[in-house]
C-alpha cells in the first residue's frame, strides 16, 4: 500500500458552485487533510465546498464569506473513496483554493 502526499486542486474558484475540483482516482482512497480558501479581491466574496459520491455530497461550507484579502485555513480529515468529488466555487474569480491530502492505492 502506497501513501502519497499529494495536491489534490490548486486554482482559481469558478463562479460555478459545483465545478468540480477532484476526483479520486479508481482504485484509490484519499484522506483530505488542509483546505486553503483565498480572496485577493479588496471586497469580500463567499465560497461553497462539497465532498462526497456524485449526488449524495455533503457541504462542507454554504456561501461562506471571506472577507477582502483574507484567507481561511479548514483542517480535517475527510476520507473519499475512488470516484467521489470536491466541488467548489466562489462569487468571484479572485478566490482560490488550495486542497491538500494523501492518496492510499
Amino acid at each position: 500500500m502506497a501513501v502519497t502526499p499529494t495536491v489534490l486542486a490548486r486554482t482559481a474558484a469558478s463562479l460555478t458552485t459545483t465545478t468540480v475540483l477532484y476526483t479520486v482516482p479508481a482504485s484509490t482512497t484519499t484522506i483530505v487533510s488542509n483546505i486553503v480558501v483565498t480572496n485577493t479581491a479588496s471586497s469580500a466574496a463567499t465560497y461553497t465546498l462539497a465532498c462526497g459520491p456524485s449526488g449524495a455530497q455533503v457541504s462542507l461550507a454554504t456561501t461562506t464569506a471571506i472577507p477582502a484579502n483574507s484567507t481561511v485555513f479548514i483542517d480535517l480529515k475527510q476520507v473519499l473513496v475512488a470516484t467521489n468529488t470536491i466541488t467548489g466555487g466562489a462569487s468571484a474569480v479572485t478566490v482560490s483554493f488550495h486542497i491538500s491530502g494523501v492518496q492510499v492505492v
